[in-house]
């Protein structure tokens, strides 16, 4: 049975969450974007923090039987997209995400509470 949005959501959360993911905000976009139903937006203070958190989404997106539809800029770990489908991860390098400020872009989308 596939993972329902929501569910891949919560996984995603808990799995950045895991490895200490900084100023973790997840988006709810229905509505706004035909992208993705959720961007969960966090930050690692290093490259290696900021693939730790990308290799333990990957893995139980993965397990619960999600589709990892690409990964993007993993090799050099300042701004990698995680597209799971539904759910878009994006997790920064701290220098990269007060840079970019992706927040600010999608500011009409409401920010999920209780993940």
């Amino acid at each position: 049975m596939p993972v329902s949005p929501k569910e891949l959501l919560s996984i995603a959360v808990a799995a950045a969450e895991d490895k200490k993911a900084m100023n973790l905000v997840a988006l709810d976009l229905k509505g706004i974007s035909l992208i993705a139903d959720y961007f969960v937006i966090c930050h690692g203070n290093s490259d290696t923090q900021v693939q730790a958190i990308v290799g333990e989404v990957r893995k139980r997106a993965q397990e619960a039987g999600a589709p990892i539809r690409g990964i993007e800029g993993l090799n050099s770990a300042r701004w990698v997209l995680l597209d799971l489908g539904d759910v878009v991860v994006h997790v920064f390098h701290r220098d990269e995400r007060e840079y970019y400020n992706i927040e600010r872009l999608w500011s009409d989308a409401k920010v999920v509470e209780n993940v």
